[in-house]
């Protein structure tokens, strides 16, 4: 006689089959999308090709004839293989000498130099190897929307500090000290900064540093806009007394030499962080791809780093353009310093951020990026990147002052 234990059991007494959503990790679930991407696919996805589209930071410049060339010219001498998992030799060896050239850093290129795809892989490698379940690593917003997601999935604690429009979106001593812990442990830094073009000087940095020390912390410095300054030279966090072994200097090609597709990143510090970087790097990535550091060691030389300042100057009179454009349509906007952004204030039009996005795209064909996707101080701005060309700046603010007008 077969006991009712063991008897099978019925349709409707069967575990609840799993949703696919209850297989994915709670950080996956956590994490939301990105709203920049959001609105760059509303763009490419839609069938109206008049809109204008501020919202995705990439170069209007292709990559320089040259750099493009010594590509193709290693494709066709056959260099398809690995290289060494930190990079050639000969690419570290130049991103070495021109951080001490140009921001006055010195890092050894055999232990302290490790060359990445994008920036954001070095931002992603650097999180998870000084990430410990709990810890809180704080970062000034708005920023890149990339800090906190993560930081969430690697198990630590996002800790937003709020930077305002009346400091020019820096991060003050003040703000910082508020936000430390005893679980704080890291500071994610990115001056120049996405989304505000806010820049640093050595003189605002250093009471930054004070604390950094003081505190026992480690610095992230995002650094991806190093080249894109305008009055005043960037000052690398790395430079500052005592902080060169505290800090990962993150950087890479993406932005100033308009090789946003090649992926090619870098990131900089002690050797045992370093270290811990490749074994992660190792393991997921094993390297960079071969044409890109080929690509990336001819941005480095003397002609690839005149185009790269002849772009700086074509943003900077776009920038000129974009921001007395703001303001003669009556949006407050500060100058921004650094990078290729303008970040408008909307608040007198009553408008939310995100209404004001979606409105603007739908009725004057511009897209911009709500500035609260990036964190707490950014409700009540939208991201507008200038790197357009001067005519689709200015037929973009025609419209944009045409849409403003008539919320009035």
């Amino acid at each position: 006689m077969i006991k009712d234990e063991e008897r099978p059991k019925t349709l409707t007494e069967q575990p609840r089959k799993k949703e696919m959503q209850d297989y994915l990790s709670a950080q996956a679930r956590a994490i939301p999308p990105s709203g920049i991407r959001r609105f760059f696919d509303l763009v490419s996805n839609s069938k109206d090709k008049d809109i204008i589209s501020l919202g995705v930071g990439e170069p209007d410049f292709v990559t320089p004839w040259r750099v493009r060339d010594a590509a193709v010219y290693a494709l066709e001498k056959g260099k398809t293989q690995y290289t060494p998992n930190a990079g050639t030799p000969e690419l570290r060896e130049a991103i070495g000498q021109y951080l001490s050239d140009r921001f006055q850093v010195v890092y050894n290129p055999a232990n302290e130099i490790l060359v990445t795809v994008g920036g954001s892989e070095g931002i992603d490698l650097a999180l998870r190897a000084l990430i410990e379940q709990g810890d809180e690593i704080l970062i000034p917003e708005p920023c890149y929307i990339s800090y906190s997601p993560i930081t969430t999935i690697g198990g630590g604690v996002a800790v937003g500090i709020e930077t305002s429009a009346k400091d020019e979106f820096k991060l003050t001593a003040e703000s910082l000290r508020a936000a430390i812990t005893p679980r704080s442990k890291i500071l994610v830094l990115c001056y120049p900064s996405n989304p505000t073009g806010a820049i640093m000087t050595y003189e605002e940095m250093l009471p930054i540093a004070k604390l950094v020390e003081e505190h026992d912390l480690i610095v992230i410095s995002d650094e991806i806009y190093a080249e894109l300054t305008y009055g005043a030279k960037h000052v690398s966090f790395a430079s500052l007394p005592g902080m060169k072994d505290r800090t990962i200097l993150v950087s890479g090609f993406s932005k100033a030499f308009a090789m946003t597709g090649w992926r090619m990143g870098y990131a900089c510090g002690h050797p045992d962080l370093i270290g811990a970087m490749l074994k992660i790097h190792q393991y997921t990535v094993m390297c960079a791809p071969i044409m890109g550091q080929v690509a990336a060691l001819e941005s480095l030389t003397s002609g690839g780093l005149e185009e790269k300042d002849r772009m700086v100057e074509s943003y900077n009179q776009r920038r000129r353009l974009i921001v007395q454009g703001f303001r003669d349509i009556g949006l407050a906007c500060h100058e921004p310093q650094g990078a290729f952004y303008a970040f408008p204030s909307i608040q007198s039009t009553g408008l939310s951020s995100e209404e004001f996005s979606q409105r603007l795209v739908q009725e004057a064909k511009v897209a911009a990026v709500p500035g609260h996707v990036f964190g707490k101080g950014g409700e009540g701005f939208v991201r507008c990147t200038y790197a357009n060309s001067v005519a689709q700046l200015n037929e973009a603010l025609e419209r944009i002052g045409n849409f403003v007008y008539k919320l009035r």
